[in-house]
């Protein structure tokens, strides 16, 4: 019966991961459509991102501490009607300044479920199981990757066809949707699953996974000391680098492939960005199998060095290659916050809920390098600003040489 609940557990978390990313990943697809309706500079464009990410920044520890003080269905519920409220608000009110404060609010929401649900994770499927069980919910939020930049696309394109007579989806969201924003129609999608999220959760009796101490988030004279760890704070700037390398990418190839091949980002380019996360879910699809065959810090060295290679040929190549070769990118990607993530929490031996939220708060990542991108791409240009990938890459490719895990990913070649 225990397993069962963990099972179930399990399950649970990998479809939150899900939604995570539809509300997470869709800034990839319509940047370059907000950029363009509220004419806005690069630099500009940037805060996009920044305003969703710094939310992890801000959140991430405060979060941690509420688990202490709400019970888990509270922490799980809150933040689907917070994003939910923050949706309906951009809505009803499509203004660039109320965009923001909307991102920002929906990124809060964001980053209290991740600092909830990944210690659930590592307890529910086992410790030595994290790696892998973690590739697998990675592999559903790229998943989502896919299918939110599609449904994207299919809103838009029904919209400014004003296809209202046959379609009572596209019909009833046209009421509401602005017709020089068709983008926005988005948000009242996001608006309907969220709130369709919580009330499941709500009705649902979570089961109570019992952590250990160690993966209870301790209080603030925890987190000084942990602080204090030179391991803590190099696998902070681990995850810090991956989620720039990853949103620094993904929110900017439809916009690098509007600007240096006209490509419509409308269409072809959200369909690069949805390929993008098809084959990130490919490649952890892949990854669950490697990880049972080779040690993590080797399959993160060869990712990380083809990933690299990958982008450069992106950055450079015509536009036949660089609608496939941005993708790749992407499939290189998909191991790397699952095997730096674990690596992190297998390299201490206690306060791991604590640690958890410390490398959640590396997610800011997310918001400073698109931001960089940026901020360089109005002063040198789109393709150099996106050479800044090359530093976090380089980065993450450290971890896999002096990483010292204590405990290692289970391959199928270790005695029991």
């Amino acid at each position: 019966m225990k397993n069962n609940r963990s099972i179930g557990m399990v399950v649970l978390i990998i479809v939150i991961f899900f939604v995570i990313s539809l509300l997470t990943n869709i800034i990839n697809a319509v940047l370059p459509q907000v950029k363009d309706s509220y004419s806005l500079t690069h630099g500009l464009a940037g805060l996009l991102p920044l305003a969703f990410f710094i939310a992890y920044g801000v959140m991430s520890i405060p979060s941690g501490m509420m688990i202490k003080k709400l019970n888990r269905k509270t922490m799980l519920v809150g933040p689907f009607i917070l994003a939910c409220l923050a949706a309906l608000l951009f809505g009803f009110f499509p203004t660039f300044p109320v965009y923001l404060v909307s991102l920002f609010s929906i990124g809060a929401g964001m980053a209290m479920l991740q600092v909830v649900i990944n210690p659930i994770l590592r307890s529910a499927g086992g410790e030595e199981h994290f790696a892998a069980n973690s590739v697998i919910a990675q592999l559903f939020f790229s998943g989502a990757g896919y299918v939110g930049p599609h449904i994207y696309s299919y809103l838009v394109t029904n919209l400014e066809s004003q296809n209202f007579d046959k379609n009572i989806l596209i019909s009833l969201i046209s009421r509401v949707t602005p017709e020089k924003l068709t983008w926005v129609s988005i948000y009242w999608v996001f608006a309907g699953i969220t709130l369709l999220m919580a009330v499941v959760l709500s009705l649902l009796k979570i089961p109570k996974i019992e952590l250990k101490s160690d993966e209870e988030v301790g209080a603030l004279e925890v987190h000084k000391q942990l602080f204090k760890n030179k391991i803590v704070i190099l696998y902070f700037i681990g995850i810090f680098a991956y989620v720039g390398s990853e949103q620094g990418l993904a929110n900017w190839i439809s916009e690098f492939l509007k600007n240096y091949h006209n490509v419509d980002p409308a269409t072809t380019g959200a369909s690069v960005v949805a390929n993008f996360w098809l084959v990130f879910a490919i490649g952890c699809g892949l990854g669950v199998i490697l990880l049972k065959i080779f040690n993590s810090r080797a399959i993160l060295k060869v990712f990380t060095v083809l990933s690299i290679i990958s982008l450069t040929i992106s950055l450079f190549a015509p536009v036949g290659i660089a609608k496939y070769s941005f993708p790749a990118v992407g499939f290189f990607y998909s191991i790397m916050w699952s095997i730096i993530f674990s690596l992190a929490l297998n390299s201490v031996p206690k306060e791991h809920g604590t640690f958890s939220g410390i490398l959640c708060t590396g997610i800011i990542g997310g918001a400073i390098i698109p931001a960089l991108i940026g901020w360089l791409a109005d002063k040198f240009g789109l393709r150099a600003g996106m050479i800044l990938l090359y530093l976090t890459l380089g980065y993450i490719l450290s971890i896999g040489f002096w990483s010292k895990p204590l405990i290692k990913n289970k391959t199928i070649f270790d005695k029991e």
